[in-house]
């Protein structure tokens, strides 16, 4: 499979055609893309040192940042402690992850809240103290949130007020990445398109990419129209290495309603009290894992796949009806149960799993740096090993904040480094012509949807992914030949070659471990631990394992 689509990867470097000489140009030092959690916060750290543009596919509040209804996993408590922190994200991570990383994004969560609460950070307290609640994965309550359930919507505002009160950024609102520019390897800005504007020349020392994820490459997914890939699509392009691409992670408990898009219901439910039980009305948790309803995401997502196949149904339910002051605590899954006709008060709330969080992503140090000089990356879009084979419940939000901070510091660092004049270059690119078919990209887009969730979902077997590398090789060669002057055009070919990463590095991956479950594996012992890393590169795009090296214990204070 690894092969089988390799030539039409390799042969296209830019998406689009384009000339220096007759489009605009925009000049800056730091460029960031995209405005969630991860790009917001660099984007600050940045203008500390110089000009910095923060490009955003949509508006700024379009991101999966402003979804997120948990909270924020930060060791505060009396019986917590950064040390706890870190062991309970090592266990759900099943060991993949890389231990310094994770030592400094729990050693630097405390001082990322409080410099939010002092940018006016709205969190929920009880007499005084930060309210704390527990989520699965974690041992103790730890997660801080805001307005109940309405953490991600306040953080966006308090990250917007920073940005616009920040003289040195500019924001481009409606602006589509396309491409990074590369000169003998070196990032050097990107190209893309304003609705308004058409094409554009962004040339920046340095270039921040934050894109997020890719959920929208599933059927069901919790992420928004914007989550599509393109900014993991371009860094592959421009050379950046890959790793761990079959690592997705899969939410539990997302509202399911026929024909409605998937609506998370925050794990933050279950730590609270709820109840999974099927049509019968019998919990059936406590046979899959003794931690019940909060255990480990992939635990919880394959206990419900595998009892919706067990008992022949079509979703499970969430029981909150013994939940005192539910509406108090989570008013917006309130309000949304209210919305569908569920009664809280009466009925269970029907779920099913769904597409959420991608782990894998671009190959990232802890100071944001990518194998492309001048490109770094952070947040979703990104690989720095914290998170291993299994995201664990809130620490998504704290990535964002520990790891968009250090990226923006590092490019800030760098651009003020560099001559004063950011540099333009003439470059230009013409791809072939393709006459061949006309083609329905929606229909494409569907299709892959329904594919990745039939074939590369939570439960995956290697005929059914040898199956999807033929498909898409298939899809490919009608689409990946074309040069689009439109949005739908350069989405489907992100979303095609994403889901070849996916499926491919998947392939690769012979056992089960975290979130990636392999039917003919099982449930077998990992050892010894590797990594799936694919590059593109003169020798073709082909996935390997990297073999993962002893870890050496790490300085718990995480000073960097």
């Amino acid at each position: 499979m690894a092969g089988a689509m390799a030539s039409l990867f390799d042969t296209r470097r830019y998406l689009t055609d384009f000339d220096s000489i007759r489009i605009g140009h925009v000049l800056t030092d730091t460029l960031v893309i995209g405005s969630g959690v991860a790009g917001a916060r660099a984007a600050i750290e940045a203008a500390r040192y110089g000009l910095v543009t923060l490009l955003t596919k949509t508006t700024f509040e379009e991101s999966c940042t402003i979804y997120a209804q948990g909270g924020i996993a930060v060791a505060t408590g009396s019986d917590d402690s950064p040390d706890l922190h870190f062991a309970d994200t090592m266990r759900v991570g099943c060991g993949l992850n890389r231990a310094d990383a994770v030592r400094l994004m729990v050693a630097e969560a405390p001082g990322c809240i409080e410099e939010l609460i002092q940018w006016g950070f709205a969190l929920d307290r009880v007499d005084g103290a930060l309210a704390l609640a527990r989520e699965g994965g974690h041992s103790v309550k730890r997660i801080v949130h805001a307005r109940g359930d309405q953490t991600g919507e306040e953080l966006v505002k308090t990250l917007k007020r920073r940005v616009r009160d920040t003289r040195n950024i500019r924001v481009f609102g409606q602006c589509f990445l396309i491409d990074f520019i590369t000169l003998n390897g070196k990032c050097v800005g990107a190209v893309a398109f304003h609705e308004r504007h058409g094409h554009q020349l962004i040339w920046a020392k340095q270039t921040i990419l934050a894109s997020g994820g890719c959920g929208r490459i599933w059927r069901e997914t919790t992420n928004p129209p914007v989550a599509t890939g393109d900014g993991i699509a371009a860094a592959f392009r421009a050379g950046a290495g890959l790793g761990d691409m079959e690592m997705m992670q899969f939410h539990p408990t997302t509202l399911y309603v026929a024909g409605a898009g998937r609506a998370l219901i925050s794990e933050a439910v279950r730590g609270e009290g709820a109840h999974l039980v099927d049509h019968a009305g019998n919990r059936f948790m406590a046979d899959y894992h003794p931690d019940g309803e909060l255990a480990p995401r992939d635990v919880v997502s394959r206990a419900i796949h595998s009892h919706l196949l067990k008992t022949q149904a079509t979703c499970v339910y969430l029981d909150v009806r013994k939940i005192k002051g539910f509406k108090k605590r989570f008013p917006h899954i309130a309000r949304l149960c209210a919305d569908f006709e569920v009664d809280i008060t009466r009925d269970p709330i029907p779920v099913r799993p769904s597409a959420h969080y991608m782990i894998g992503g671009v190959a990232a140090e802890l100071d944001g740096s990518s194998s492309v000089e001048g490109l770094l990356c952070c947040g979703e879009a990104a690989n720095t090993g914290v998170h291993g084979a299994n995201r664990m419940a809130s620490n998504s939000l704290l990535e964002g904040l520990v790891f968009g901070k250090l990226a923006g510091k590092t490019a800030g660092r760098k651009a003020a480094d560099m001559p004063n004049a950011t540099p333009v270059h003439r470059v230009a690119n013409v791809n072939p012509r393709s006459m061949r078919t006309a083609l329905d990209l929606p229909d494409i887009r569907n299709s892959l949807r329904s594919v990745m969730w039939r074939n590369v979902g939570i439960v995956r077997r290697e005929e059914r992914l040898r199956e999807t590398g033929d498909i898409l090789d298939f899809w490919a060669h009608y689409t990946l030949d074309k040069t689009f002057d439109e949005v739908i055009g350069w989405e489907t070919q992100n979303t095609l070659m994403v889901a070849w990463l996916i499926a491919a590095s998947a392939l690769e991956r012979t056992e089960s471990i975290g979130v990636h479950y392999s039917v003919e594996a099982g449930e077998q012992a990992q050892s010894p631990l590797y990594h799936v890393t694919v590059t593109r590169d003169e020798n073709g795009t082909r996935p390997k394992r990297i073999e993962m090296k002893p870890q050496a214990p790490s300085d718990p204070s995480g000073d960097d």
